[in-house]
């Protein structure tokens, strides 16, 4: 039900109508925030989880100096690559999807200035004239009366919704919290940005190596095949001998395509991460010898300050902060909701509008309580709480998700640490058998089946060994990445930097101005229109 009170006087002087309006809209502005208010809402706190207090996994990269207790937010230098620096820097400033991240950011703090803005009071003014003209044959028209007549009216008007029950400052609230989490969000598609980028960058560089080693090999055989040919015109070898020989290349030959073709796809996946077709895009392929491990020590913080270095983790608990506040939203439905209206102004049906006679002022309010609604109000609330309790839940989940992907870099590091030492032992005995065998076959001790075994054995090591760096090293990513990648929850803004402009700024609206390192390309967002200008590597 409602109740309105209103009052209307045609008539007031002119100063003391001015003065009534003027003090009208600033006690409505002022009493926004004088008026008491009761927040519904739950009181609401992070969940604290009792965690480890060490890590299971061991890791060769995670032994560190005091003074390294926290991972360098530019961890890619510690590479100490580059090419890797650069491409990683590129993709930074021109990503598209990096940058749309960014603008979901800048558009959930204007959210948060709709939301303020309903339970700030609201002023217009209002101007309009008219002329009117009768017909002729109107019936019952007053012979006394023009037929033609012109109206003018001058006025405004201010209404406001006090928030006792803070359900305007809730949904302000929650506004904010989910820019916060925009804001996590592009934590996270920096953090994952930058290790795709390295994940394939290795990857990339383990084929380069792989290709290296079958090239060298190929060289090798071809020469083989070249003496046994020989050989076999001087009847000293069989035509068996020929065929094993040239199946060992040609072999070879299968496996360097197809390596050549993987290189091709990762080298392409690369470029579209730092916003350049593939067609114009290239990376200067390296030696086997240039594939090495890396030597620098990686801070292994304990478990429980993991929650405060995750951004996907920040981002969750932003959301659990929202469902919070959407419960006193809920709770707020059951509760009375009150308006107040005023305005006035003048009105004239000529164009003396500023006659005293003229003016006109009303004022009212009006109080609306719902009575019955069929469950509606109920329903909103038991959701609510439901939503709360989900997003507990898949905030724990996200937690025991980022244990796990800490606790699996932590071990496949070390093991393939370990993995890579034994490999390197294997391919040195390889070699040592093949220059043996080689020997006994120039000599006549040993059959060409078991050269080609020899062969076979060190290639397969050789690849074997390369593989295994590499996947060390995107495991070394990786295991960066599960820690955090240098973002702390320092980097969230707060609530009070979230508003992007002042209440009563005007000009500069293309964009607010960069925060917490979250920045647009308002003024020129085709910068990074043109897919063709190569990336500057070294």
């Amino acid at each position: 039900m409602s109740r309105i009170a209103t009052h209307t006087r045609p008539d007031m002087t002119r100063r003391a109508w001015f003065v009534c309006w003027v003090l009208l809209a600033l006690t409505l502005t002022a009493c926004s925030d004088m008026f008491p208010t009761l927040d519904l809402s739950p009181s609401y706190q992070p969940p604290e989880y009792v965690v480890p207090a060490s890590w299971h996994g061991e890791s060769p990269f995670v032994e560190a100096k005091p003074s390294d207790a926290e991972l360098r937010p530019d961890w890619w230098k510690l590479y100490d690559d580059p090419v890797l620096t650069t491409l990683i820097e590129q993709a930074m400033v021109a990503n598209p999807d990096l940058e749309a991240t960014a603008e979901r950011f800048v558009q959930a703090r204007d959210m948060m200035m709709k939301a303020r803005s309903q339970y700030l009071p609201r002023l217009g003014l209002g101007f309009g004239a008219s002329d009117n003209r009768a017909s002729n044959n109107a019936l019952f028209f007053p012979r006394d009366i023009s037929q033609q007549a012109s109206t003018v009216h001058l006025g405004g008007l201010a209404s406001w919704e006090p928030d006792f029950w803070s359900a305007l400052r809730n949904a302000t609230r929650i506004e904010t919290y989910r820019a916060e989490e925009r804001a996590a969000d592009y934590g996270v598609a920096r953090l994952s940005l930058q290790a795709e980028i390295g994940t394939n960058y290795f990857l990339l560089r383990g084929y380069d190596a792989q290709i290296a080693i079958y090239t060298q090999s190929i060289d090798l055989y071809r020469r083989s095949l070249d003496i046994v040919k020989a050989q076999f015109a001087g009847a000293i070898a069989s035509a068996l001998d020929v065929a094993r020989v040239e199946s060992l290349l040609f072999t070879t030959e299968t496996q360097l395509a197809r390596v050549q073709g993987q290189r091709q796809v990762t080298e392409q996946a690369i470029a579209i991460l730092v916003n350049m077709a593939p067609a114009n895009f290239t990376i200067k392929p390296k030696s086997a010898e240039d594939l090495r491990v890396a030597n620098f020590a990686i801070p292994r913080t304990i478990p429980s300050t993991l929650l405060e270095r995750r951004p996907d983790i920040a981002r969750m608990e932003r959301q659990m902060a929202q469902a919070s506040r959407a419960i006193g939203i809920a709770r707020a439905a059951f509760f009375p909701n009150v308006t107040f209206r005023a305005g006035g102004g003048f009105e004239d049906v000529g164009f003396n509008l500023l006659s005293l006679a003229n003016s006109f002022w009303s004022y009212g309010a009006s109080v609306s309580l719902p009575v019955f609604q069929g469950g509606l109000r109920r329903a909103q609330l038991q959701q609510s709480w439901s939503a709360y309790r989900e997003t507990e839940d898949r905030y724990r989940s996200t937690v025991l998700n980022a244990f796990r992907e800490v606790e699996n870099n932590l071990s496949l590091t070390g093991q393939l640490t370990l993995a890579a030492n034994r490999q390197d032992a294997a391919v040195g005995a390889t070699f040592k058998a093949q220059n043996l065998t080689t020997e006994l076959y120039q000599g006549g001790l040993a059959s060409s089946l078991e050269l080609i075994y020899a062969q076979v054995a060190t290639l397969t090591a050789r690849i074997e060994s390369v593989q295994i760096k590499a996947e060390l090293l995107q495991s070394s990513v990786g295991l960066i990445r599960a820690l955090g990648g240098g973002w702390n929850r320092n980097q969230l803004p707060t609530d009070e930097q979230i508003q992007p402009f002042g209440t009563f700024q005007y000009v500069n609206l293309n964009k607010p101005a960069p925060l917490k390192g979250i920045d647009v390309n308002a003024d020129n967002n085709a910068i990074h229109n043109d897919l063709t200008k190569p990336v500057r590597l070294p």
